[in-house]
This record gives C-alpha cells, sequence and structure tokens, in this order.
C-alpha cells in the first residue's frame, strides 16, 4: 500500500466525521477503510491519471466517462450497507474500481456496463487482479439483470431522471438502492432508498453530487 492512499483514506476518514450528521453516518467504517487501502486505484486509471489515483477527485477514463471521487465511492458503499456473502447488482461498471471495493468486502457483484469497450476492459482488469466475485455483463442499466436477483443491494454510478422499475423488482424487501438522481449539468442529489416487504421505496438519506448522466434507452 502507497503512503499516499494512506494519506488518501485518512482524508475520507476525517471528511466522514466532519460531515456525519449530513451523511447519516458515525464515520467511516473500519472495514471500507481497509478495502480503500487494499485496492490500487491506480490499476483504474489510464497510464496519463496514475500520478493523480490517490486525490480525492473524480478522473477520466475514456469514453467519455469518469472514475468516481474515492469519498463517493466510500460513502455508496457504506450506504449499501452489505455484508459478505451478499450479491449487490452495479449499474455502470466504468473501469471496475466499485466493483473491486465490493470484491474485497466479500460481496459477489454482477456489474453492468453500456459501452462494450469499456466492459470489455474492465472484465479483463478485475479478472487479471484477481478479483473473482464480479461479474461483468454488456448492457444498460434500464432492465437490470434479473438473472441474478433479487439482491441485497443495488448501486447506480451515473445519474438517472427517475429510479428504472426494474431495479425496485430485482431488489430483496430490506435491500438498498443507492443512485443519484437528477438531470444532467445541474446539481443532482445522490438517494438511499429501502424497499419495503410490500415492494414500495422509501428514501432514508440524500446528499448533493455531480455524476455523469446514465445512457440507455429509458423503456419504463
Amino acid at each position: 500500500m502507497s503512503r499516499e492512499r494512506d494519506r488518501l483514506v485518512e482524508h475520507i476518514a476525517q471528511d466522514f466525521l466532519g460531515n456525519a450528521s449530513a451523511l447519516g453516518v458515525t464515520g467511516l467504517e473500519p472495514r471500507i477503510a481497509e478495502a480503500l487501502r487494499a485496492v490500487a486505484r491506480e490499476d483504474f486509471v489510464p497510464a496519463v491519471e496514475r500520478e493523480l489515483a490517490d486525490l480525492d477527485s473524480p478522473l477520466p477514463i475514456g469514453s467519455g466517462q469518469t472514475i468516481s471521487q474515492p469519498f463517493i465511492v466510500a460513502l455508496m458503499t457504506q450506504w449499501l450497507e452489505v455484508a459478505a456473502g451478499n450479491r449487490v447488482l452495479e449499474l455502470g461498471t466504468g473501469s471496475g474500481y466499485q466493483a473491486a471495493i465490493l470484491d474485497t468486502l466479500g460481496v459477489a457483484v454482477v456489474s453492468l456496463e453500456i459501452l462494450p469497450e469499456l466492459a470489455e476492459q474492465a472484465a479483463k482488469r478485475l479478472a487479471r487482479l484477481g478479483y473473482r466475485r464480479v461479474a461483468v455483463h454488456p448492457g444498460d442499466a434500464w432492465g437490470g439483470w434479473p438473472d441474478s436477483a433479487p439482491y441485497d443491494g443495488i448501486l447506480v454510478t451515473a445519474a438517472a431522471p427517475r429510479v428504472p422499475a426494474p431495479l425496485i423488482e430485482q431488489l430483496k424487501p430490506g435491500g438498498r438502492l443507492v443512485i443519484p438522481l437528477g438531470a444532467p449539468d445541474v446539481i443532482q442529489r445522490l438517494v438511499r432508498f429501502r424497499r419495503d416487504d410490500r415492494g414500495a421505496l422509501h428514501a432514508e438519506r440524500e446528499l448533493p453530487v455531480r455524476f455523469v448522466p446514465i445512457t440507455g434507452p429509458m423503456r419504463d
């Protein structure tokens, strides 16, 4: 582990403590801090960006997409409230960094990426680095991945105008859905929902964010 990555995790932990009330947390969970330390972010960015990999900022990964700010990755992971042995659906694989964090926590991940070139690169990268609990599939977010449903958690890594209906159906009762909602080029809301036994979603936490827009046709 690099000294810079250790400083990054300490910075994120301090931000969690300083904004605990707004984030709805008491601090950065130790297991998530350890996962952030264990996963080398430089393995998930282009070579020209590697010197910046341990900064707490988003970075371009090609095809008009970005790797999320590590603080946001940590927050979305903590909001999911998943445990080892759980199964998560991720919409928007990107370079595979978020999926690698979840794999490190012992979570099985089904990850969809609409851009075929990114899906192929991420699948090869994750396999090469030894993340065996992640299955990457080319596909968009709107239909989810019913073959492996139901999921303990669903995580969407791009901003959508609304929650796709199939995602609600594929989430277990009590499961968490973390998704940025809002139009492109404006401040969006990162929202954590929980599904009740009747299939309804209840918003529990939210935070202003900026994400790239979700791609693919809206079908519901």
